[in-house]
Parts: structure tokens; sequence; C-alpha cells
């Protein structure tokens, strides 16, 4: 996936399908990640948007314990909740995965990855305390992929769809995920700021079918 600079306005509704993640990159490093995904053939699993607030189904409900477990079940990995949204057909997020025992390779403190943006800590709105890490991203590590970002996403959507298939046995996801590196504060709080308003924003949402 190409790295971004700046995130067009509402992200124009579209996310990128790359066959690889951005090369280069290990997906492991303390970072900050814009995820979304989908349900196979955009089908609202998940709830409806009603009077520009999402009600959740019972299998929503399960997409949202699922990823709220995602925190307790690992702490090794020091990860930080971000703002986060299910909606009808897909789902948003912001994870941080923070400073720890498999990421330490004296690189920078922080979660925000940018060249050159202030000094020390900023707090936002969404998240508190996201220094910056240094600019130069470290080598991809081609080891076993676990405790990275797709290990995350790969348990989070199989522990739903475990239990979703209790409710609907046709339930599904995309295979894939769409996800970008987070490069600075002000993209994180546009980040942030789309995530919340997603719901207003339903009736010109690109996902939605109906």
């Amino acid at each position: 996936m190409l790295t971004i600079k700046k995130m067009p306005d509402k992200f124009r509704n579209k996310y990128r399908i790359s066959s690889t993640r951005l090369q280069n990159w290990d997906y492991g490093r303390n970072a900050a990640y814009f995820v979304t995904i989908c349900t196979q053939g955009r089908e609202y699993y998940f709830g409806n948007i009603v009077d520009g607030e999402m009600q959740l189904s019972a299998i929503g409900e399960i997409a949202q314990t699922e990823w709220l477990k995602t925190f307790d079940m690992r702490p090794d990995m020091n990860l930080i909740l971000g703002e986060y949204i299910i909606m009808p057909n897909h789902f948003h997020a912001i994870i941080i995965i923070g400073k720890n025992q498999y990421n330490t390779d004296g690189g920078g403190d922080g979660h925000v990855v940018d060249g050159g943006v202030g000094d020390g800590d900023v707090e936002t709105q969404c998240i508190a305390s996201l220094p910056q890490t240094q600019q130069t991203p470290p080598a991809n590590q081609f080891g076993p992929q676990r405790k990275n970002l797709a290990s995350i996403i790969r348990g989070f959507k199989i522990g739903v769809t475990i239990n979703a298939r209790k409710i609907n046995p046709d339930f599904a996801w995309q295979a894939r995920y769409h996800d970008h590196i987070i490069r600075n504060n002000e993209l994180f709080e546009r980040i942030c700021n789309y995530i919340i308003s997603n719901p207003d924003n339903w009736d010109a949402d690109r996902n939605k079918t109906n």
C-alpha cells in the first residue's frame, strides 16, 4: 500500500485494496493504524443507522465485544484503544501498537509516525500522549506473522465469525482489510473525526447498498 501524505476529505468514502501491505514496514512496530474491515458482499449484519445513530444488532454487539476483548487478550503487545465505529456493513478503528518486547528495536518512542512534526508529546481528543517516532521506518521483518497488526485483525475476525455464525450461519467478512499507517497528528485527528461522524454521513457512504 502506498504511503499516504494527505487524507482526502472523508476519504472520499473509498478504501484502497492492495495485495500486500506497505513494503519495508514492520506491522508489529510501535505506531497508530487506521483499519477498515467490511462484511462479505457489504451485507448489513451489524445493525442499522437510525436518526444518525448506529443501532447494533446482536451480531453488531458481538463485533463490539470482540474488539474490546482484543485489548485485554494481548497485554504483552501494549495495545491502545483508539476511536472505533461499527457500521451496518463495515468497521472502522484506530489501534495503537505500543512499545513492547517484540518491537523494541531502538527506534522511536511514540505512536504517530512523522519525519518532523513537533517535539515531545502531543495531546489529542482521541488518545492522550502521541509522541512521534523516527523518520526512517524499519525494514519489514519476514518472520512469523504474529504479534503484529495482521495477527490482531485475524484474531478479531475469527472471534466475530465463530460467534456470529451461531446467530446467522451465512455471516462472513471480506477476505482483505484496509489499513493506513497514521503519519502525523493532524491526520490522526482527521481520522478520529471521520470515524465519529460516520453515522451522520451514512446516506452518502459508498458502502450503503440500499
